[in-house]
């Protein structure tokens, strides 16, 4: 880590013509001449931007068999991934060095940077509890496809499932509901020292817990717990729920972005909300700036060329064969020396239907400080805009599953809508005197409403996740219509 964080540039371009002289001789390394590759600005010229549906021609070519397409080693692992934005599936793939020398470096990495940081850890007495996704492992055409963290967990050394629990064959259970309770059943005796999951779902099993215990807090379940690494979602959200089950001042949370096609950065300080950007994983970084972001037409950046609090779309080139891939996530950076970024949101998760350019982060903001104002507890959301219609001005309509809903949801709203406008200028000129946009609508769900709906959608578990802002009404009125018939 010293390494890149002294040399990030050099460590960079390094690896990007390291993978480029790899594949060179692949179906995609031919048909973009990769030998040709000399350079930076001759790589951004001649291979371009692809976002996933450009790329479906030729991972169905290689999950039917097909090998030396992007990639020259072996690929038949592909982590499924439905994203958040519709149900059909997405199958990245996983080469086996993606395997051993990003995500489980990064593992390795994640648990050296927390021993280093807290150096009287008792960590590795006890075993972590990993809850990962609801698919189990499946053949098809001499190739295999999972979640991810199915697929890590199948590839596991015997030394970290030794450190781990689950067991593996509860781990990789696929009916998610059945494997949460075999979970809560094998993992209440044992000694947790650490904790790893999605925020949401991680909640969901430790609520199993103290409802199967009987006790009032988690530390009275395992004492010794002195972790949790979390990722998938914007935590904030969660914090104080996570506060009140571990009444710890001593318990730390530390982050990782990791996702199907790679694991980016990770929490490299106590206390800290923002990731070191991993330089060494073998993916190579580029970044379009979203004030200029046109898709897969969009000019893209390398990394020194970034500057802070800028919001950028992420490009990767992999060891699993992605060429300037659109991953769809947006970050910004919080520091150029060494790299630390913040996730703010994704390329299609934003709400600019009036011109107020509402992303993720400023939501995830706005709703921390109307919570803490109103003394509330959200356990979902999302939002969506109410368009004009003659005469009537546009609004966004918040839906959100409380788990401790306000005494005055108009005062709660207000709040939220003043914190909107601190956050976000283009909201704010929008608000003006009502001007473009009227006060937000916010509407509280019924217990359990998003669950349903993800269960309906067979999403439970794992990466998925509630679509948070949407240009589109489509998910609010799925959400609506089920909150109304139930």
């Amino acid at each position: 880590m010293d390494l890149f964080v002294k040399y990030p540039h050099e460590v960079q371009y390094e690896l990007l013509f390291s993978l480029i002289k790899t594949a060179k001789d692949t179906e995609v390394g031919r048909t973009f001449s990769f030998e040709k590759i000399h350079t930076y600005q001759e790589f951004s010229e001649q291979i371009p931007i692809r976002a996933y549906e450009s790329m479906v021609p030729l991972l169905d070519k290689t999950r039917k068999g097909t090998q030396n397409v992007f990639w020259p080693s072996s690929i038949k692992w592909f982590a499924k991934s439905s994203g958040t934005t519709n149900s059909k599936s997405k199958f990245i793939p996983v080469s086996e060095e993606a395997i051993e020398y990003c995500h489980f470096n990064a593992g390795k990495d994640m648990l050296c940077l927390f021993v280093n940081n807290n150096p009287n850890t008792k960590l590795f007495s006890g075993k972590s509890l990993r809850l990962g996704g609801s698919s189990a492992i499946y053949e098809d055409n001499d190739t295999y496809f999972g979640d991810l963290s199915a697929i890590i967990i199948e590839n596991l050394p015997f030394w970290a499932d030794n450190r781990s629990a689950p067991k593996q064959k509860t781990a990789l259970m696929s009916e998610w509901e059945e494997k949460m309770k075999a979970i809560v059943e094998e993992t209440i005796h044992i000694d947790i020292t650490s904790l790893a999951g999605v925020p949401s779902w991680m909640l969901v099993l430790l609520y199993k817990v103290l409802e199967k215990t009987g006790k009032k807090n988690i530390l009275e379940v395992w004492p010794n717990l002195e972790v949790y690494f979390h990722g998938g979602v914007n935590f904030s959200p969660y914090r104080e729920q996570f506060q009140k089950l571990i009444p710890s001042s001593e318990f730390k949370y530390y982050e990782t972005y990791n996702a199907s096609e790679g694991f980016f950065a990770i929490q490299d300080q106590n206390d800290s909300d923002e990731l070191l950007l991993m330089l060494d994983y073998g993916i190579f970084y580029e970044f379009i700036p979203m004030s200029e972001f046109q898709g897969e037409d969009s000019k893209a950046i390398p990394l020194n060329q970034v500057t802070c609090n800028t919001n950028y779309a992420m490009v990767i080139t992999t060891n699993s064969g992605l060429w300037r891939y659109l991953i769809g996530d947006t970050v910004k950076f919080t520091s150029l020396d060494p790299y630390r970024i913040k996730i703010t949101g994704r390329t299609k998760h934003f709400i600019n239907v009036f011109g107020e350019e509402l992303i993720v982060e400023n939501a995830e903001q706005a709703l921390k400080i109307a919570c803490k104002k109103s003394d509330v507890w959200v356990k979902e959301y999302t939002v969506a805009p109410v368009f004009m219609e003659g005469n009537a001005k546009g609004r966004h309509e918040w839906l959100i599953e409380f788990n401790r809903a306000p005494e005055c949801l108009l005062t709660f709203s207000d709040y939220l809508d003043k914190a909107l406008q601190a956050i976000n200028s283009d909201y704010e000129a929008k608000r003006y005197k009502n001007m473009t946009l009227t006060a937000p609508k916010v509407l509280i769900s019924r217990k359990d409403l998003f669950y349903d709906w993800l269960k309906s959608k067979e999403k439970l578990g794992g990466q998925h996740k509630i679509p948070r802002l949407s240009n589109s009404r489509n998910f609010l009125e799925e959400l609506l219509e089920l909150n109304h018939n139930a």
